[in-house]
């Protein structure tokens, strides 16, 4: 068995048939992908979620955990048997519908054209705090400078970034979690004296405004994991995918809950609930709580951080969904060439312009309106893109099987197929039909609903596949990779 895809060790220039260059290194796609899902919103976001739901808020994070962790195990299953550009768009176009797919990926590239230039705005904002003299937007065009000659540059350029970028993030969040447990013990800080369930029970008990509210936010909680889709998008520019894709999605998915899970626990053993909200980064407050002031400023230095890494790996995302699209036949093809970089120079240009403008308009919106429509469409967007995963992965081994190809045969296996992808996307369509009943995150439904169904239904009319006919190639070609076996 053998797959082919549209990709090649070195790159060339896409004019004469031209792929995707494979220069990330095992531990790069891991950091790139955790680029991508640690940002402002972690470090900034778990403020609001906290106070709108109290110490119970663990529990949200703990199942938005394990459903992110189920859809990143049916990823992984399809990203090392087909390790193809545009990841979830290939598959979903090949065993879902390519409408479906068309209205995914738009949908995808459009929340990340808006969601990467709020990243330099909040970068941009810190620097401000660091050098009042100079205002945000420049600060924020700065940024997006450096993002962009990141990504027109060589794959391996992006990866070396990421790879200390991601670990900066990751120490801090070890450290807090340090200094929380010393705190909690009364080791360190103000009141050296053990803290117990101080905060945790004795300030309206683990659920003080109701277990219900966790409902309400979980599609704020799963905008938090928002980018472990990126994973399947490297693995065409993986130097071996078969090895890659699966430690990826393995310590990825492990280091992404305890990156979560464990620190928001010991935040809410530290730190009253109904203290915590978005001005500043929740776990700054926390230390500062206890006379640990100085934290203020160095998380104020990892949000930028984590910022900036954000938009890196989000514009990274981008870009390669946008040349997807192109591929498949949902976009002009113009969008589908690479440079002698092997770098999709006009879905980045694009793209680029489109974010550029976004970072002005952001730059007259002082109330903070669009960041915060922003992350519940993030979470729309994110959720809808997953569970196209999970059904595309039941489909797979529904076709693979038919084949007469047996699960020795895959490299990288789904436990409890087909049930896993069944119930993950059972959970993850309750996750997107709860946005209706919170005033807060209804407009995210209204918003997203229309940016997934425009382009899936002008892509249904328009026929625009079939009016190009032999231009397309797609990204998944299922009957090339596993032709029927011979059973005679």
């Amino acid at each position: 068995m053998s797959y082919k895809a549209d990709v090649n060790p070195n790159g060339s220039d896409d004019s004469q048939g031209g792929s995707l260059r494979r220069g990330l290194k095992k531990n790069q796609v891991q950091m790139v992908a955790l680029g991508g899902v640690i940002g402002s919103a972690y470090f900034l976001g778990t403020g609001y979620t906290l106070s709108a739901t109290g110490p119970g808020a663990i529990v949200a994070f703990a199942f938005a955990g394990v459903l992110v962790f189920m859809m990143m195990l049916c990823l992984g299953e399809l990203s090392v048997a087909m390790p193809v550009a545009g990841s979830f768009i290939g598959y979903t176009s090949e065993f879902v519908s390519p409408a479906v797919a068309c209205g995914i990926g738009w949908a995808y590239w459009a929340c990340i054209v808006a969601y990467v230039p709020s990243e330099c705005v909040a970068a941009g904002i810190i620097m401000n705090n660091f050098f009042p003299m100079i205002q945000p937007f420049y600060w924020a065009v700065l940024f997006g400078l450096l993002i962009t000659i990141i990504n027109i540059g060589k794959v391996e350029g992006l990866g070396k970034v990421e790879s200390v970028l991601a670990l900066t993030k990751i120490i801090a969040i070890l450290a807090f979690s340090v200094l929380a447990i010393l705190i909690f013990l009364g080791i360190i800080g103000s009141e050296h004296s053990f803290i117990g369930t101080t905060y945790v029970i004795d300030r309206g008990g683990f659920f003080p405004v109701g277990a219900f509210a966790l409902v309400l936010t979980m599609v704020m909680v799963l905008v938090n994991y928002g980018g472990t889709e990126i994973v399947g998008l490297t693995a065409a520019e993986a130097e071996d995918p078969a090895t890659a894709i699966p430690a990826a999605v393995k310590n990825v998915s492990v280091r992404i809950v305890g990156l979560y899970v464990i620190p928001l626990f010991l935040l809410s053993l530290i730190f009253p609930w109904d203290q915590a909200g978005t001005e500043e980064s929740v776990f700054a407050a926390a230390l500062g709580y206890h006379g640990l002031n100085w934290a203020g400023g160095l998380f104020s230095f990892i949000v930028l951080i984590a910022a900036f890494s954000c938009a890196n790996c989000n514009l990274y995302a981008c870009i390669r969904a946008l040349y997807s699209l192109a591929k498949e036949g949902m976009a002009p093809t113009v969008f589908g060439k690479l440079n002698k970089k092997s770098v999709p120079s006009n879905a980045a240009l694009f793209s680029l312009i489109l974010i550029w403008i976004v970072i002005g308009c952001y730059s007259f919106d002082t109330s903070g309106f669009f960041y915060t429509y922003l992350l519940a469409i993030s979470g729309f967007t994110g959720a809808l893109c997953w569970l196209t995963i999970c059904l595309a992965q039941v489909n797979f081994r529904k076709r693979f099987h038919a084949r007469g190809y047996t699960l020795d045969e895959l490299k990288f296996k789904v436990p409890g197929s087909p049930y896993t992808g069944y119930i993950t996307v059972i959970l993850f369509t309750l996750c997107l039909l709860i946005n209706v009943l919170s005033p807060d995150l209804r407009p995210a439904f209204y918003i997203g609903v229309p940016a997934f169904l425009i382009p899936a239904i002008l892509y249904k009319v328009l026929k625009v596949a079939d009016r190009r006919g032999e231009e397309i190639k797609k990204l998944v070609d299922f009957d090339g990779m596993y032709p029927p076996k011979n059973r005679g």
